[in-house]
C-alpha cells in the first residue's frame, strides 16, 4: 500500500464494520483549505456513509471524543434531536478502525450522511445576527442540559496547553517553532494564570465545536438549526470557546476564502448585537466576558500553532502562524471587555 492510499485505508475499515458487503466507490469529499479528509462512500447495494480519516493527537482520544458526540447525538432533545450526524455503531460501541503500518497511523469513523437544508448568507444582516443569537443561546442550553449523561472527557485547557510545552520540549518542537520558543511558553503562562484567576473550571461545561465557520452547519428557512458538521475542533469545554467562530460568522466582513484570525471581530459592533440576543436566553456571566480574550488565546495556540500543521494546508498553515506573533498574540491584551460588559449591563 502506497503512502497516503486512503480509500484503501477505508475499504479495510468498512470490511471490519461490515464484510458481508464491498464498497463500491470511495470518493474525497474534504474542504479544500484543510488536511482533514472526509470520503463519501457509496457500497455496492448503493447505500452511502460518510468516512471520516484523521491522524493526529492520540487514537484514543479520537475514540473518546466520537464516543461523547455519539451519546450527545443520541440524547440532544427537540428541537435538537436531528443536528448531529449519527456514527456507526458495532456491538453496541461507536465503530472505530485503527489503521498501523510501518510509520502510518491513522482512524476511522463512520456516520450516516447528514441532511442539508439552507446555508447563511455570506454576510449577514442584522435580523439574521439576532436570530443567530438567539438560536445559539438555545442549542448551547441544550448542550448543556445534555452534558450530564455524556461519557467523561479527559481533555482539558490545561492538558492541551501542557501538551504543547511538552512539544517545545522536544527535538521537533525546538525545531519547528524556533525562534518564537519564549514568546509561545510566555503565553501559555499567561493562559493559565488567568484561567485560575478567573475559575474557568467552575464555568458550565458542555460540548463545544469550536469551528462555526458557515460551511459547517445550515439553517431552516426561518432560521433555526437545522445540522451540523465538521467535528474536527470538538471538546467539553466552556460555551465561550464558541464565540470566536460566532463573531467571524456575523462579521462586517463575512464568510472569506482567503482568512485570518483576527481578534478584532470580538468587539465589533454586530458581535455585539448577537451577544445581546443569546444574553436575553443564556444569560452569560462577568467572568465569561474576561474569559473571551483567553478562549481566543487558547484557539491560537493550540489550534493555530500546535496543531495548524494538521488543519491547513503547508502554506497557509505558515501564513497563519507567522500572523500569530506578528498580530493575534500582540492584539490579545487590548480586548476591550468592558465594551461588551456595558453592552449586556453586567
Amino acid at each position: 500500500m502506497r503512502l497516503k492510499d486512503y480509500p484503501a485505508i477505508i475499504r479495510k475499515a468498512w470490511a471490519g464494520f461490515d464484510s458481508s458487503i464491498e464498497v463500491k466507490l470511495v470518493e474525497d469529499i474534504s474542504a479544500k483549505v484543510s488536511t482533514n479528509h472526509v470520503f463519501r462512500v457509496t457500497l455496492e447495494n448503493d447505500d452511502q456513509v460518510i468516512a471520516k480519516l484523521s491522524y493526529f493527537g492520540k487514537y484514543e482520544h479520537f475514540k473518546e471524543d466520537h464516543r461523547i458526540i455519539h451519546a450527545m447525538s443520541s440524547n440532544l432533545l427537540y428541537p435538537f434531536e436531528n443536528v448531529m450526524a449519527k456514527s456507526l455503531v458495532k456491538n453496541n460501541q461507536v465503530y472505530t478502525y485503527r489503521y498501523q503500518e510501518d510509520f502510518i497511523d491513522t482512524w476511522v469513523v463512520f456516520y450516516n450522511p447528514i441532511r442539508v437544508m439552507k446555508r447563511l448568507p455570506k454576510r449577514l444582516n442584522e435580523d439574521h445576527i439576532r436570530k443567530l443569537g438567539h438560536e445559539m443561546a438555545k442549542f448551547h442550553l441544550a448542550c448543556y442540559r445534555v452534558s450530564k449523561s455524556l461519557p467523561k472527557s479527559s481533555k482539558n485547557l490545561r492538558t492541551d496547553i501542557n501538551h504543547l510545552l511538552d512539544i517545545l520540549e522536544t527535538d521537533n518542537g525546538q525545531y519547528e517553532h524556533r525562534g518564537n520558543i519564549h514568546i509561545l511558553k510566555q503565553q501559555c503562562e499567561t493562559f493559565m494564570k488567568n484561567i485560575q484567576r478567573l475559575n474557568v473550571s467552575s464555568f458550565d461545561l458542555m460540548p463545544v465545536f469550536v469551528d462555526w465557520n458557515i460551511g459547517n452547519f445550515s439553517v431552516t428557512k426561518d432560521q433555526k438549526l437545522f445540522s451540523r458538521w465538521d467535528y474536527d475542533w470538538f471538546r467539553v469545554s466552556s460555551r465561550v470557546m464558541d464565540f470566536y467562530f460566532f463573531s467571524r460568522v456575523v462579521s462586517n466582513v463575512g464568510d472569506r476564502t482567503v482568512f485570518s484570525y483576527l481578534m478584532s471581530t470580538l468587539t465589533e459592533d454586530r458581535f455585539i448585537i448577537f451577544l445581546q440576543e443569546y444574553h436575553k436566553v443564556y444569560p452569560l456571566t462577568v467572568k465569561e466576558v474576561y474569559f473571551m480574550k483567553e478562549a481566543y488565546r487558547f484557539f491560537i495556540l493550540n489550534y493555530v500553532i500546535k496543531y495548524g500543521k494538521y488543519f491547513f494546508h503547508r502554506a497557509y498553515c505558515n501564513k497563519l502562524q507567522k500572523e500569530a506573533y506578528e498580530l493575534y498574540f500582540p492584539a490579545i491584551e487590548g480586548f476591550d471587555a468592558d465594551k461588551i460588559l456595558k453592552a449586556l449591563n453586567l
